[in-house]
């Protein structure tokens, strides 16, 4: 992305296609980018055999309602402030325009680090799924595959992209839900039924920090709802609703299917079974629970899942592009919208470039596209969303303080300080064990909090810079989305 310095001020900036979305849609784009099937069979199997054991369901819940709590404030603050920038218009507003811009360059690092993380693991699963057939391609074939798609479907009005996400997401969720009452219809396994896995002795046990560390990650995207307040029908009702609805939904899921689970091998053996094959985990729970087609399902619906997350990432990351563009932050071509589709196609076009080029690096370096492109890019992603969503719960405390509102001191207090505290405790539990989160002690990985605060802080010097040299555009930031 190529910054200017010397452009003048907005006037009349595109806007996207207003009404566009509605509650169903949004919730569809936030879920997706949580990619519940990933999640579920990717992700909380480390947590099982790494973390508390049987206590991961209860883990989930945690992390529900931490985000339910953060969600407090970011859904009141949405009614005030609003647009495509999303965090990065939050902070504009209650820290200050520097801390806003350097928030917005972390966003995008962090988005970014996400949708690369999983082309990486789409190209892995699919050369792995399509081998038996005879087309053995190289994984990275899959993912420029994947990224062509994807940049095709964002250029469509957001609808196209919300219909696609909905049967993704349906479908994954459909054959995890099957999974999970077949458990419960059989009567669970050896230790039969019970809820042991949410008893404060499992959920408080050894290993709750390192079971958060995969948690908290599993939450990543759920912010999307505010990204899309823009093209929201009645966003002061929809973007509220639609954020506490995906953090209920996502919480209630993660926590039933990983308590299923437990049920089937039991709570006493659930963290020895996950340790003996984190790749077979649930898969050979469905070959018993229901036969050996669900396996095979199961393997084709993890790929669209990660298809539908990275589309979802997708529209995410344009959103972002589009409003430091229509800002005058970056190139003003950034801010235009799709004539027809009302779609911020350009930017979808420069991000999809850019996400291109940081694949063909790990490509040109022989990088493994598990243990290295997705492995190292989650890790990122992991701390650039904490640091920006603890920059968010300052934003949200310092907005209500000089900001007149109707709203409670729950709303503006006592929840975004509780809020606070918890992610800044997540943040420091994540930054512990990002050797472990990674599977690498390489300095790089162990250098990706401090660079992300480097990126921060670049972002807020930028912001400085433009305040020195253009006055008049520096006054107007943050105001093209009011």
């Amino acid at each position: 992305m190529t910054l200017e310095t010397s452009i003048p001020a907005p006037t009349q900036p595109d806007r996207l296609a207003k009404n566009s979305v509605g509650l169903a849609h949004i919730v569809f784009f936030v879920v997706a980018a949580a990619a519940p099937l990933t999640a579920v069979v990717g992700a909380s199997p480390a947590a099982f055999a790494f973390g508390n054991g049987a206590g991961v369901p209860g883990a989930f819940v945690l992390a529900g309602l931490l985000y339910l709590i953060f969600s407090v404030g970011f859904t009141a603050m949405s009614r005030h402030v609003g647009g495509a920038g999303a965090f990065y218009t939050y902070i504009t507003h209650g820290i200050g325009k520097p801390a806003g811009v350097g928030g917005a360059f972390m966003a995008l690092v962090t988005y970014s680090a996400v949708q690369i993380a999983i082309y990486g693991l789409f190209g892995f699963f699919m050369a792995g799924a399509v081998a038996p057939f005879g087309l053995a391609l190289p994984w990275w074939a899959w993912s420029f595959a994947a990224l062509v798609v994807v940049l095709i479907c964002g250029q469509r009005n957001i609808a196209f992209s919300g219909a696609i996400l909905g049967v993704c997401m349906i479908a994954e969720i459909a054959i995890l839900l099957l999974l999970d009452v077949g458990i419960v219809f059989t009567g669970g396994g050896p230790e039969g039924m019970n809820l042991s896995s949410f008893a404060p002795s499992a959920v408080f046990g050894t290993g709750l920090g390192v079971a958060l560390v995969f948690v908290i990650g599993s939450f990543i995207g759920f912010e999307a709802t505010a990204i899309f307040g823009e093209e929201a029908e009645n966003p002061e009702k929809t973007i509220p609703r639609a954020t506490y609805v995906a953090v209920t939904l996502i919480t209630l899921f993660y926590a039933f299917s990983t308590w299923a689970i437990v049920q089937f091998y039991g709570p006493s053996k659930v963290q020895a079974v996950a340790n003996a094959g984190l790749d077979t985990f649930y898969f050979n729970a469905a070959n018993s629970v229901l036969g050996a087609w669900a396996s095979q399902v199961m393997n084709v619906l993890l790929i669209t899942s990660l298809f539908a997350c990275i589309l979802s990432f997708h529209n995410t990351l344009n959103r972002y592009f589009f409003a430091l563009g229509r800002e005058g932050l970056a190139v003003r071509a950034l801010g235009k919208v799709h004539p027809k589709h009302g779609s911020p196609y350009v930017a979808g076009l420069i991000q999809s470039v850019a996400a291109a080029v940081i694949l063909g690096l790990f490509v040109a370096f022989g990088a493994d596209p598990y243990t290295v492109v997705f492995s190292w890019m989650a890790a990122l992603a992991g701390i650039g969303i904490l640091l920006v969503q603890v920059l968010v719960s300052v934003a949200i405390i310092m907005f209500f303080r000089k900001t007149p509102t109707s709203h409670g001191i729950w709303t503006t207090i006592i929840a975004p300080v509780i809020g606070l505290v918890g992610l800044l405790g997540s943040l420091v539990l994540v930054t512990a064990n990002l050797s472990l989160l990674s599977g690498s002690d390489s300095l790089i990985v162990k250098a990706f909090p401090y660079a992300m605060v480097v990126v921060g802080i670049l972002g807020a010097i930028f912001a400085v810079r433009v305040k020195k040299s253009q006055p008049f555009l520096y006054a107007s930031l943050g105001k093209v989305f009011e």
